[in-house]
C-alpha cells in the first residue's frame, strides 16, 4: 500500500519520491496498479502530519486501500521482470560472444532487441523506487550489450594482469551489495591483498579515481564478460586454478544471472544466506564482512571436499 502516512518517516519518504510521479505510474496502462472508472487498486492517501487542510487520494478523491493482491502485483512485477530481463540479455551476451549469432545480421536485429530491453528495464525501474539488487545485474548486462553494438566490448585496456600489481589498490563496487559482489570481494581478499581495502558508491555519479580498481560495474575492470558473472571473470584474468573455485563459481553464476545452467544443490541455501544477511545488515562495510565469511565456509567445504 503506498500512501502517506501517521508515520513522519513514511510521508516524508513519499514526498521525496514525489506524489505527483507515484500518482502517474498508479494510472499507468503499463502497470495496471489502479482502476480509476471502480475506485480499486493502489492508491494515495491523505497526509496526516496536522493541518487544517484534508488531502485526498488525488486519484479519485479518496481515500481507501488496497487489496492485498494488488500489493502483492507490485514486487510481483519487480522480481520476475529484473529476472527476465536478466535472463534474456544473458542469452543475448552468449550468442554474440560465441559468435553463434552477429548482433548486426539484419535477420538477428540486434540493436532492435537491446531497445527493448532497455524499455522493459525503464518500465520495472519506474516502480521500483528503493533499487532491488536484482536491478544492477540487469543495468550492467543492457549497458554490456550496447557497448557490443558500438564496437567498444567489455573490456578496460587499464586491467592489470599481473597480481602483484593489484596489491595496494582500493577496491570500488555498487552499493547494495549481493551475491556476485560478496563473491568478488572474498576472492579479491583469499587470492589477491589480504588487507584490500572496499568503497562502495553510486554508480550513477562516481568518479574513478587513481588507485582504484572497479569491479561488478559497468565498465569496470572486472565485470561481466559473455555470459560470464563477474566472479568468473576474476577467476580467469587471475589465472586462478584451485579445484575449490569451480564449483563455487557455477553457484555464483547462477544466482547472479537467474540461470539453472549448473543447477548444483548448494545453490538454493547459499541464495537464502545471502538474501537473509541482505535484509538484515543495511551497512555496506559490514555486509561485506559477513558476505565473505558466509563465502569462505562454502569453499572450505568444496575444498574438503575436493569437488572436481
Amino acid at each position: 500500500m503506498i500512501r502517506s502516512s501517521s508515520n513522519p518517516a513514511a510521508t516524508a519518504i513519499l514526498n521525496q519520491v514525489g506524489i505527483a510521479d507515484l500518482a502517474a505510474i498508479l494510472q499507468s496502462d503499463r502497470f495496471r496498479l489502479y482502476d480509476p472508472e471502480l475506485n480499486r487498486g493502489l492508491w494515495l492517501g491523505k497526509d496526516y502530519r496536522g493541518g487544517p487542510v484534508w488531502k485526498q487520494d488525488p486519484l479519485h478523491n479518496i481515500s481507501h486501500g488496497a487489496t492485498a493482491m494488488q500489493v502483492a502485483r507490485v514486487y510481483y512485477l519487480l522480481a520476475t521482470e529484473y529476472e527476465n530481463i536478466i535472463q534474456d540479455a544473458n542469452l543475448l551476451l552468449a550468442e554474440w560472444s560465441s559468435g553463434q549469432r552477429d548482433p548486426w545480421d539484419p535477420t538477428v536485429k540486434g540493436p532492435a532487441q537491446v531497445l527493448r530491453l532497455q524499455r522493459r528495464l525503464d518500465d520495472v525501474t519506474a516502480i521500483d523506487f528503493f533499487q532491488a539488487p536484482e536491478r544492477g545485474t540487469a543495468e550492467i548486462l543492457i549497458k554490456d550489450l550496447a557497448a557490443r553494438l558500438s564496437g567498444e566490448g567489455s573490456d578496460s585496456s587499464a586491467v592489470k594482469n599481473e597480481l602483484d600489481e593489484l596489491r595496494g589498490n582500493v577496491w570500488v563496487t555498487r552499493k547494495n551489495l549481493f551475491v556476485d559482489r560478496f563473491a568478488c570481494g572474498w576472492l579479491i581478499r583469499r587470492f589477491v591483498d589480504k588487507a584490500a581495502v572496499f568503497k562502495f558508491v553510486d554508480a550513477d555519479t562516481y568518479t574513478p579515481k587513481t588507485g582504484e580498481i572497479r569491479f561488478d560495474m559497468f565498465d569496470g575492470e572486472y565485470t561481466h564478460e559473455g555470459d560470464r558473472c563477474t566472479f568468473e571473470v576474476m577467476i580467469k584474468r587471475f589465472g586462478l586454478q584451485d579445484r575449490g573455485l569451480f564449483p563455487l563459481a557455477e553457484i555464483i553464476h547462477d544466482i547472479d544471472l537467474k540461470d539453472t545452467k549448473y543447477g548444483r544443490a548448494e545453490t538454493h541455501g547459499l541464495n537464502a544466506l545471502l538474501t537473509g544477511l541482505v535484509a538484515s545488515q543495511p551497512d555496506s562495510d559490514q555486509r561485506m564482512t559477513e558476505g565473505i565469511q558466509i563465502i569462505e565456509k562454502l569453499y572450505a567445504y568444496f575444498h574438503r571436499q575436493k569437488v572436481k
